[in-house]
């Protein structure tokens, strides 16, 4: 089978068995014995090429009776999809929903299924923060916005959103904008 004059068999096969992330969109695989299609960059255990189908379109598969693979998701139109992305955005969410609480990495990994370790590496892997200095940017965000919109002092936006003492809040602040809430407030 030929798709395209430059997509041979013997090219997706290669692709499919090195999980080669510039095909995804290009063609998609299904496995016989399991019902299921790929994007040829899947992780999943190599099938296979008895077994397989290659296929142009989603459409095409999933009209053949094969469905969708739960973890590279080829029913998405994305061109490339990364499973992480969706962990590091469900983070984002939970920090800035849940910003002026205690929030501890091992808590936040528990809710996220990973361990502490990979959480905080991958997150920074894709943000370039890590959780915790994002949930400082998100809280320091925050007190911008009280300290330009609200009569709050300094201390009572402090605990309202999250620190727990005072010179916390005052050090972060600092690092952040260059001054201190007081100063930032009058300019």
């Amino acid at each position: 089978m030929k798709i395209s004059d430059k997509l041979t068999v013997e090219v997706m096969w290669k692709a499919t068995v090195t999980c080669d992330v510039r095909y995804d969109g290009e063609f998609f695989y299904a496995v016989i014995t399991t019902g299921i299609f790929c994007r040829p960059s899947c992780k999943s255990k190599t099938p296979q090429l008895k077994n397989i189908r290659f296929f142009k379109y989603t459409r095409e598969a999933m009209r053949e009776g094969f469905r969708p693979c739960k973890r590279c998701r080829p029913d998405l139109y994305v061109k490339h999809y990364d499973p992480s992305q969706e962990i590091v955005e469900d983070v984002k969410t939970i920090l800035e929903n849940r910003y002026y609480e205690t929030i501890q990495l091992k808590r936040l990994a528990q809710d996220v299924g990973l361990s502490p370790f990979y959480l905080n590496r991958l997150f920074k892997e894709k943000t370039g923060f890590t959780p915790r200095q994002y949930l400082e940017k998100v809280r320091i965000s925050k007190a911008v916005l009280l300290l330009k919109t609200t009569d709050l002092s300094s201390t009572e936006i402090c605990f309202q959103i999250g620190y727990g003492n005072l010179s916390s809040f005052y050090k972060a602040f600092k690092n952040m904008t260059g001054c201190s809430p007081g100063q930032y407030r009058v300019n």
